[in-house]
């Protein structure tokens, strides 16, 4: 694995060992949102296999608040987005035609219940409105959108990947200290 790679793999698993000083610093910075009981409350939620819809955001926007750090671009605004990117408050597995087509649909009521959570500046609206890209025809304006974009992608395919491998449960329980997630 290359040296990117390992290095966004740590991040990733930092995500769930979230006493470091790291994490503190971004929690910090993102607290304003991340910490209200709208967010909080995504717990109930399930998003991919046996990961939570709040551990989903917690890793998205821990990935992509360390990667605008890491660029040169506005950390809190991209954090801000990230952990709003999926503010909505159903479970888009029940059989429920209301849900559907959840992937095209859910951009638009994050975006409606982050404005009803904060104030959302032009950049951070636009990352939460496009972070579905490619799957919705148009791609995020600002490099905070692409950051969330690529963050999402990543987070999810490690949730698919735990959902999956019974190798990779294993080491995530090693390296996390965390065992058999439920939604």
């Amino acid at each position: 694995m290359s040296k990117f790679a390992n290095k966004l793999f740590d991040a990733y698993i930092e995500s769930y060992n979230r006493d470091s000083e790291r994490f503190l610093q971004f929690r910090r910075a993102v607290a304003d949102v991340y910490d209200t009981p709208e967010i909080q409350g995504l717990i109930r939620f399930p998003q991919h296999g046996k990961i939570n819809r709040f551990d989903h955001i917690t890793s998205v926007s821990y990935l992509a608040w360390i990667a605008a750090l890491k660029l040169g671009v506005d950390p809190v605004a991209t954090g801000r987005a990230a952990v709003m990117h999926d503010l909505v408050y159903y479970d888009w597995h029940e059989n429920d035609w209301s849900h559907r087509p959840h992937g095209y649909r859910h951009p638009g009521f994050a975006v409606k219940n982050a404005k009803a959570l904060t104030t959302i500046s032009k950049r951070e609206e636009n990352a939460i409105y496009r972070h579905m890209w490619p799957l919705t025809p148009i791609s995020p304006r600002y490099a905070e959108g692409w950051i969330l974009t690529l963050s999402d992608k990543y987070c999810a395919h490690m949730e698919m990947k735990y959902k999956h491998s019974e190798e990779y449960r294993k080491k995530f329980a090693a390296l996390t200290g965390i065992e058999g997630m439920n939604v």
